[in-house]
């Protein structure tokens, strides 16, 4: 979208605020649920300023606007949004509220929709309009919606069961364990707005965003077990009736609000990080007594089953051949100097397209070359596509969605002969990723309390990466899932068993490179040390695809770490070699070769 358009938009925006007569609205990236990826429909963000990344959000004024965005997307922003039109703001050191609260008059009325922030997010807005004399005022209608005359209709994918072969747990047994943990804790009843917790509790799957296989809808579970379920019905088959049982009513949406005022005198858990302040709204307005409370499906999703680990181990010994497949051509193909970005990324999805239980991307393939690997999130188009020079890296983070699992893994490799400082740099991100890998830890600690070990090895030269450094996954749902990381970010949950995390640590140099080195790794138990007095954890690695090793600086490594890469490399070559032709093979018997 260029500049001209993107003025059209906003200034249609701003006649809206004009005729509701409101100072400022905020516009965030999230639709109902919170979610990563949205429906077109719900891309409201994308819509106004252009800006495509996956987290952001805006502020628009009568006169002023501006854009948040992380540092992922900091390069991505400057490239899609105009600066003439929109101040680009860190999201994380200026956050909106904070922005507003340096911006507003004593008396502004400030818009928000109460369905698209949660009532965390809405409770900052508040403080800093009440500290500014504003008036914090939930819309009745999105001012956005009514300036998107071209706006796309909802989803409407069908939903269908996962099947117990997958999933390792009946539904009912899962709905009943929680709403036994529910009345164990006094309350009656909690709302369910997380389109995952929805998957994983009811054994289904469904196709309203891209990407991750989520069914957009809202849900009651109460203690005994019974939940209705608030969705298009005519995203129910007859089959997914049957699969969901006697015990879960299916409603259509305009049923949700009444639902929630039939809940007055009730004791009603309700998710303040991940539920619409709508809904907090419409409960206290019914006489609800409404307890604050995590998502009860969250940390039982996390926590793989055996059956659902077993899953990912599968998925991702078939995805690391394709990967492994698309490496070794990689090296034949690139050095003839005409293979691009978007070429390169088409071929390895039509690779693990070949494989079976495909069912698609996890996310955008990042495929980035030279100065493009620079942009953490750089999403490769037409425009963008560039040629994979000599001398240049080339970084591919990408994953796939399997019935069986989620995957999730990023190479780096040099395109003819790399630098002195790009190896150096290559060698210190793997340190930091071994390190991580092969880390043991006390039952309790935190992926914030173990961050600080993949960054060590860059810390030292004075340099570091602004993102975090693992992520969970979901299994056959969301590539990025809570509520666990690893990020200097606090987080006060636990890693526990049977949790996967990604293991991403990076380095970016501005114009020139980017890499990242990234493997999904499932939390384990493991034996107690001789006269240890606690019980441990660890890291069992779940990606299998070689490192490229002449982007190592072995000088740079010690004993133990080059032990860890070259017991990495057999175990890849033993579990992929058995899967990939003979060229292949050969291939990676020498890439996998013991340094």
């Amino acid at each position: 979208m260029d500049a001209a358009e993107q003025a059209r938009r906003l200034q249609a925006v701003r006649a809206e605020l004009r005729r509701r007569d409101l100072e400022a609205f905020v516009v965030p990236r999230a639709d109902e649920h919170q979610g990563e990826y949205v429906p077109p429909s719900a891309d409201r963000l994308a819509w106004l300023t252009g800006f495509t990344g996956s987290a952001g959000a805006a502020v628009v004024t009568l006169d002023r606007a501006a854009l948040f965005v992380d540092g992922r997307y900091t390069l991505q922003a400057e490239q899609e949004t105009s600066p003439d039109l929109y101040e680009h703001c860190h999201l994380v050191e200026t956050p909106p509220h904070v922005w507003l609260g340096q911006s507003l008059r004593r008396g502004a009325r400030v818009g928000y929709d109460a369905w698209l922030h949660t009532p965390d997010g809405a409770a900052r807005l508040q403080t800093v309009c009440t500290d500014a004399g504003a008036e914090l005022v939930a819309v009745a209608t999105n001012p956005v919606d009514a300036a998107w005359i071209d706006r796309p209709a909802p989803p409407q994918a069908p939903v269908v069961p996962h099947p117990l072969d997958y999933a390792g747990e009946d539904a009912a047994a899962k709905r009943h364990r929680l709403g036994t943990e529910l009345a164990d804790a006094g309350q009656d009843a909690c709302v369910l707005s997380v389109p995952e917790s929805l998957a994983w509790l009811l054994n289904v799957r469904g196709g309203d965003v891209p990407f991750t296989p989520l069914p957009l809808g809202f849900a009651i579970l109460t203690a005994d077990g019974a939940v209705d379920l608030f969705m298009d019905p005519a995203k129910l088959s007859a089959d997914t009736r049957d699969h969901l049982g006697k015990a879960v009513w299916a409603r259509p949406l305009a049923d949700f609000g009444p639902a929630l005022d039939g809940l007055k005198g009730k004791v009603v858990r309700l998710d303040h990080a991940s539920a619409p302040m709508w809904v907090l709204d419409r409960l206290r307005a019914a006489g609800a007594v409404v307890k604050r409370g995590d998502d009860p499906c969250a940390l039982p999703r996390a926590c793989k089953n055996s059956v659902e680990l077993a899953g990912m181990r599968a998925a991702h010994r078939r995805d690391g051949a394709a990967l492994t497949r698309f490496l070794a051509w990689l090296d034949a193909t690139a050095p003839a100097g005409d293979l691009t970005e978007m070429a390169a990324a088409d071929h390895l999805e039509a690779l693990r397209a070949e494989g079976p239980l495909f069912k698609g991307l996890s996310f955008p393939t990042i495929a980035g070359s030279g100065p493009n690997g620079a942009i953490v999130h750089y999403r490769v188009s037409p425009h963008s596509d560039r040629t994979l020079g000599a001398g240049e890296l080339f970084l591919v983070d990408s994953g796939a969605q399997y019935l069986d699992g989620t995957t999730d893994v990023t190479r780096t490799v040099a395109i003819g002969t790399p630098t002195e400082d790009m190896r150096r740099r290559y060698t210190q991100v793997l340190k930091g990723h071994i390190a991580l890998a092969r880390a043991v830890f006390p039952v309790g600690t935190t992926g914030s309390q173990l961050d600080v070990l993949a960054r060590a090895a860059l810390w030292a030269d004075g340099v570091d990466y602004d993102h975090g450094t693992g992520h969970g996954v979901g299994s056959y749902l969301s590539v990025h899932e809570g509520p666990q990381r690893v990020s200097k970010v606090g987080n006060p949950v636990a890693l526990k068993p049977g949790m996967v995390v990604s293991n991403e640590p990076g380095y970016y140099k501005t114009g020139a490179y980017g890499i990242r080195l990234e493997n999904l790794v499932a939390v384990r138990e493991v034996s107690r040390p001789v006269g240890g007095e606690r019980d441990i954890l660890g890291f069992e690695t779940l990606t299998l695809a070689p490192f490229d090793c002449r982007l190592i600086d072995v000088a740079l490594l010690d004993a133990g770490e080059v032990a860890w890469l070259n017991g990495y490399h057999a175990t890849v070559e033993a579990a992929i070699g058995p899967q990939v032709d003979a060229e292949t093979l050969t291939w990676l018997k020498v890439v996998t070769a013991p340094l």
